[in-house]
């Protein structure tokens, strides 16, 4: 199998697997299995994260990240009619998911379906339906099940607390696109596995040692807080951002030279460039003033590393996102380069 279908197969598979932010075992159980499966040795850390390893030539140790946690929300509290109010987890627009199919995950293990809407989702019958303001307490989730009271709710085991994941839609185009919920940055960790794959296809030995941290907090600031001492470079593989005064594209990788933290390490910023150029990979250079990433929360926990920030271009990030898969290649061959 080629790569790239190698890593439109994976990233099929990991999105549908709900993960929000902290709700993450099971897509982290997939994607330590399947590094394992490629020869590679993975263990976990303490806060939930994973540590895959690849040996390399040198002595020193670059880190690469991408985060499997995504966009959710949790139970807040459940209502006199047994519909749910719920509170975000990760930062979205309640419009973006307004109408979305969701399932509710309990914490004795069962899960059931809804849909995510607004207190008055009906124009035949509320005289706001079109102006209410969608925000967390103007929305709710209408659950499967034949439910009217707080009380049958409960009674399903529901609780506040209990996770909402967002059905993720998840369809590969005959034109080469991608278009899905939590590209943002499930779309990252498969590309890192086709760069195991490569690794391990093409007998690749990498001029420095690699650890690959799959986080696990990223989209509540949290991800790559802790890294592992012997990381003196570290590389997180996230998104590239497309819309207005920006420059990526759907078919590019995206460098970063700042985000809402600040400038990235000039040295390894501009070699990432120079690389791309060399390479004649598509890329393009840009400024994220809204955005943060594992390599700024590395930065703010403490870690004594230079940072980089790059990914393939997604459009509508945090909405219903699309990349192409000539962005997924172009994100996998300059790390190809850089690892060399």
């Amino acid at each position: 199998m080629k790569t790239a279908d190698y890593i439109i197969d994976k990233l099929e598979d990991i999105v549908n697997i709900p993960s929000p932010s902290g709700f993450t075992k099971d897509v982290m159980e997939y994607v330590r299995k399947e590094a394992e499966g490629l020869g590679y040795e993975a263990e976990y850390i303490q806060k939930g994260g994973l540590i895959i390893s690849v040996n390399g030539a040198g002595e020193d140790t670059l880190g690469l990240s991408a985060h499997v946690d995504t966009l959710g929300a949790m139970v807040r509290s459940i209502a006199s009619d047994g519909t749910l109010n719920f509170t975000s987890v990760g930062g979205f627009t309640m419009n973006s998911i307004e109408g979305e199919y969701c399932k509710i995950h309990t914490r004795d293990g069962r899960v059931y379906t809804g849909t995510i809407l607004c207190k008055s989702p009906s124009v035949h019958v509320q005289d706001d339906a079109r102006t209410c303001e969608r925000k967390e307490k103007n929305m709710q989730v209408r659950i499967d099940e034949e439910v009217s009271s707080k009380e049958e709710t409960v009674a399903l085991g529901i609780q506040a607390g209990d996770y909402i994941s967002f059905d993720p839609r998840f369809v590969y185009t005959k034109s080469g696109y991608v278009k899905s919920r939590h590209l943002d940055d499930k779309a990252s960790v498969a590309v890192l596995l086709g760069l195991l794959k490569e690794i391990k296809d093409q007998n690749i030995i990498p001029s420095r040692n690699i650890k690959i941290l799959v986080s696990n907090l990223e989209e509540i600031g949290l991800g790559a807080t802790y890294l592992p001492a012997d990381i003196t470079e570290f590389i997180a593989v996230d998104m590239g951002c497309i819309g207005d005064d920006l420059n990526g594209n759907e078919h590019s990788v995206s460098i970063c030279a700042l985000d809402s933290t600040g400038p990235y390490d000039y040295d390894t910023t501009t070699k990432l460039i120079n690389l791309a150029k060399e390479e004649n990979i598509p890329y393009v250079v840009d400024v994220f003033p809204h955005y943060g990433s594992d390599a700024s929360a590395a930065m703010r926990g403490g870690n004594n590393i230079k940072t980089a920030l790059i990914g393939q271009g997604i459009h509508a990030s945090h909405g219903m996102e699309r990349t192409h898969r000539t962005a997924l290649e172009a994100t996998l061959h300059l790390l190809l380069a850089y690892i060399r």
